[in-house]
């Protein structure tokens, strides 16, 4: 075998093993490529449930104010005084223990 034989040769073998490096990366490229289209698709529908649970968040708040102002308002006021009363007591525990 002469020197352009064996040039020749170990070219082939580089340019071989090259085209089998290229293909290995090509189908891992395709696999990530994947695997992003599957977690772009996640995301994508985590946003729409934040979304809606956002919503879902926001209408149970109106509803809840409107649930006061409809007529429950006495009973908040109610329960806010008690609340208060409470706050009070304590307080003049913490202030007698103090002393």
């Amino acid at each position: 075998m002469t020197a352009n034989e064996k040039t020749l040769a170990t070219f082939e073998t580089r340019l071989r093993q090259l085209i089998l490096r290229f293909q290995e990366l090509q189908k891992e490229n395709g696999a990530l490529s994947d695997t992003i289209t599957r977690h772009e698709q996640t995301i994508s529908e985590m946003q729409r449930k934040l979304n809606q649970k956002q919503h879902d968040y926001d209408s149970l708040k109106m509803a809840k104010m409107l649930e006061i102002t409809d007529g429950n308002l006495q009973g908040a006021k109610e329960r806010l005084s008690r609340l208060i009363r409470d706050v009070n007591k304590c307080i003049a525990i913490l202030s007698d223990e103090n002393k």
